[in-house]
């Protein structure tokens, strides 16, 4: 009975007799907001990387820690996100975090140097950091078990769709305006969110009552050793290819303090009363499985939203602007899916609707090893758009069995985790590709290069029709023959770089088809059973 007001009035009940006051899709909106600005903001700023550049007087090289320092600062925030929401409550750091990102966000686009630049990005990545999770532990406390399919597929179009559409704005951003305009898009909706979330959400009692405990201590050594452990890993990852990974002491330097870190941070945070990661979640087999499946999708995800606008604008020739387009309508379709696999979730067991979307992924990925360079946009975009379509079935099934068997009080520890595997995955998928774009085309044009000799009728035929076309055109003998080969080597290593793409896209769909097994041995869950356990 006493619930029925509270129904009529558009809440429901949330885990643990928890109400939160107001319509929980409303809620689930509001908080979408941030997350899928903060999202959108991780790749939209890649396709400006040139126009910093040249506007702050920097190399590119040196503009890419633009993009370095933001991930740095997030990947440190991420697991810490629970352990202070313990501390100052849970909407209070979420409407902190909104207005550090909001506001260093403006500064980013008055920044009057790089220098500057780079550190409001700091902040920036340090707000960030604290959205996605606070986000994912609002959802689970706010929607009962049974309803959690329909949230998380709310969440899944910030995460998944934001950075399919990244690309997209960021280039039509920089290409009819100015790179500052990518920072202060993210002003308004930041403070739509900041006024909707005060308005709106609300703690569960085990966060006030966790809030209002005195004495608990602050696990100094975790928070050091986490700093550290993920700082430098996402600072190798980063800048490894760039720095020839194990030939550069300073990479080297940071993955050994990284490894280091991690194994001393497991060892403690195991030991200590009050840790500042719960590791010991890990135990939970659903929860660790869905963690290496949301590494994995982070992978695939963040490669491939790099590999093809990079091939499309490196070897087709296309713009900005047009290389995120070919993205864009795999993220509408997307936005459609995503509905439809909420409400599978409460009917079909999660590790089938995960096995079947890293099969359709698998089988996107081995199709996109048919491209070459003559490849239409419209075929780019149908191969993108069947890749993204097993992604949908993967984000929510996967962030919904994560949580299944967890108590309540453990949701913010548990997103902290979650959204760590997820970017750390990201991040190890764009390094490694990455690395493997540039060592396989090596690799391709020296298997290539053989052939280009005198005694190869087709070289020979080749060079002696470019020659003729040349000489025709006006240039002499000797210069005509000397042009024809460069021509002819710079088809080469076009054609190395295509092959390393094809390679590239065969090892990411192997590696989905090594989920679907993975992805079967998630324990069986009912919602409804769960949603009464709770």
């Amino acid at each position: 009975m006493s619930e029925a007001p509270t129904r009529e009035a558009g809440t429901a009940k949330a885990p643990g007799g928890f109400h939160p006051g107001h319509n929980p899709f409303a809620i689930a909106l509001t908080v979408t907001l941030a997350t899928f600005m903060e999202v959108l903001d991780t790749s939209i700023a890649n396709v400006a990387l040139p126009h910093i550049a040249g506007d702050l007087a920097a190399s590119e090289d040196q503009s890419t820690w633009v993009l370095t320092s933001y991930l740095v600062s997030n990947a440190v925030i991420l697991p810490l996100g629970a352990w202070i929401s313990r501390r100052i409550g849970r909407k209070r750091f979420y409407m902190i975090c909104v207005a550090l990102f909001t506001g260093s966000s403006f500064l980013c686009g008055i920044a009057p140097s790089l220098g500057w630049l780079i550190f409001f990005r700091v902040l920036q990545g340090a707000g960030g950091g604290g959205l996605a999770p606070s986000e994912q532990s609002i959802l689970a406390d706010t929607f009962e078990p049974k309803m959690r399919g329909a949230a998380f597929a709310i969440y899944g179009m910030a995460v998944v769709v934001a950075p399919a559409i990244g690309p997209t704005l960021g280039g039509y951003i920089t290409d009819h305006a100015s790179w500052r305009w990518i920072f202060f898009l993210n002003v308004p909706v930041g403070a739509l969110s900041l006024f909707l979330t005060h308005r709106m959400v609300t703690d569960p009692p085990y966060l006030v009552l966790a809030r209002k405990k005195k004495g608990l201590p602050v696990d100094f050594i975790g928070l050091g050793l986490v700093v550290t452990a993920f700082g430098a890993l996402q600072i190798a990852l980063d800048k490894g290819q760039e720095d020839d990974w194990l030939g550069s002491h300073f990479i080297v330097w940071l993955l050994i303090c990284s490894a280091t870190s991690l194994v001393c941070l497991v060892i403690w945070e195991l030991r200590t009363k009050h840790p500042v990661i719960d590791l010991r979640l890990l135990a939970n087999r659903n929860f660790a499985l869905c963690n290496l499946l949301l590494a994995m999708v982070g992978a695939v995800l963040f490669s491939s939203t790099v590999l093809l606008p990079q091939f499309e604008q490196t070897l087709l020739g296309y713009s900005a602007s047009s290389a995120g387009m070919s993205l864009s309508p795999a993220g509408v379709f997307i936005m459609v899916l995503m509905p439809i696999v909420g409400f599978l979730v409460s009917r079909v067991a999660s590790r089938w609707l995960v096995a079947f979307g890293f099969v359709v992924t698998a089988l996107g990925l081995a199709h996109m090893t048919n491209l070459d360079l003559g490849i239409s946009f419209g075929t780019a975009v149908l191969w993108r758009t069947f890749q993204m379509a097993g992604l949908a079935f993967l984000f929510v099934p996967i962030n919904t069995a994560a949580f299944v068997g967890l108590p309540p009080n453990k949701n913010d520890e548990a997103s902290g985790i979650l959204n760590l595997s997820r970017n750390i995955g990201g991040s190890v998928g764009i390094s490694l590709v990455t690395t493997l774009l540039a060592r396989r085309s090596q690799l391709h044009q020296s298997i290539l290069v053989k052939d280009l000799t005198a005694l190869n009728p087709a070289f020979r035929q080749t060079a002696d029709r470019l020659s003729a076309a040349l000489e025709h055109a006006g240039s002499g003998a000797a210069d005509a023959a000397r042009l024809a080969q460069a021509a002819i080597y710079g088809m080469v290593q076009r054609q190395a770089v295509v092959l390393a793409y094809v390679d590239i896209f065969a090892i990411l769909s192997f590696a989905a088809w090594c989920m679907v097994p993975v992805a079967l041995l998630l324990r069986r869950s009912d919602p409804r059973q769960e949603s009464a356990r709770e």
